[in-house]
């Protein structure tokens, strides 16, 4: 088991190989999830609403947050719509 320090020492210089810097805004979310959206009793088997799951094999993803562009359809020229 990694100690603390050991662990965040490596994230950092991870970070820093990939080109991050201290002062770069991040976002950090967890992939691998999955959110009930069916009312249960609260137990095991059946949670209530809204309760997250995360699998064996969820993640962690550290971003820089970039605007979303959505794509556009290409114009085709010289055709008519009949």
């Amino acid at each position: 088991m990694l100690r603390q320090d050991d662990f965040l020492g490596r994230l950092a210089l991870a970070l820093q190989e990939l080109g991050f810097s201290s002062s770069d805004e991040l976002e950090i979310v967890t992939g691998g999830t999955s959110v009930y959206e069916i009312d249960g009793a609260g137990t095991k088997w059946a949670p209530v609403q809204g309760t997250r799951k995360h699998n064996k094999d969820a993640f962690i993803v550290i971003r820089k947050p970039e605007e979303i562009t959505p794509s556009k359809a290409n114009e085709i020229t010289g055709t008519t719509d009949t």
